[in-house]
């Protein structure tokens, strides 16, 4: 694993926001120096999940990415890192860098959003594929160009609080 490690790039999570038009939650990955970063739409769930994990908030019971985490613990296997790996037809697909108790490290296929969710609770790294950034870039650029300067205000930890409480269990339901 660790020879292709130059062809990624370590990035946190540097924010979560809300799409100005369409309202969709966004996570957004930066790199350390805050040159470079990865805006990726997720699904409200998901972005309950990471804002209660980095807002230090206690659900009172396990949320989903909790329930993969302590699965893992108990069967003794460790998170090692999460990469984001590829964006095609404006889908990014990740793995998700499993140690088992026994040594041998394994790679689940996962949405980012879940595995950023995980990387999150286990405090592992997230890595993005240069091809990703580069990718991104250019629909960025490009999306830039149609549209005059759309502003991605970050939303606020009060922000996050009053969409959360807003939020109806129906909101959780899974539409069929």
């Amino acid at each position: 694993m660790a020879g292709h490690r130059e062809d990624f790039i370590l990035m946190t999570v540097g924010a979560l926001t809300l799409d100005p038009s369409t309202k969709t939650p966004i996570v957004v990955l930066k790199d350390p120096d805050n040159k470079l970063n990865l805006p990726i739409w997720i699904g409200l769930l998901e972005a309950a999940s990471m804002a209660t994990e980095l807002e230090g908030i206690k659900p009172q019971r396990p949320m989903t990415h909790d329930l993969l985490r302590n699965i893992l613990g108990e069967l003794g296997g460790t998170v090692e890192a999460v990469e984001v790996t590829e964006l095609r037809d404006n889908t990014y697909f990740a793995h998700i860098q499993v140690k088992t108790r026994e040594g041998r490290t394994v790679q689940i296929d996962s949405r980012p959003s879940d595995a950023i969710s995980l990387a999150l609770r286990t405090k592992s790294p997230i890595y993005v594929a240069k091809k990703v950034l580069e990718v991104s870039s250019e629909l960025q650029q490009s999306a830039e160009a149609d549209s005059k300067e759309q502003n991605l205000a970050g939303v606020s930890r009060d922000k996050w609080a009053e969409i959360l409480e807003k939020m109806s269990p129906e909101d959780f339901k899974y539409k069929m």
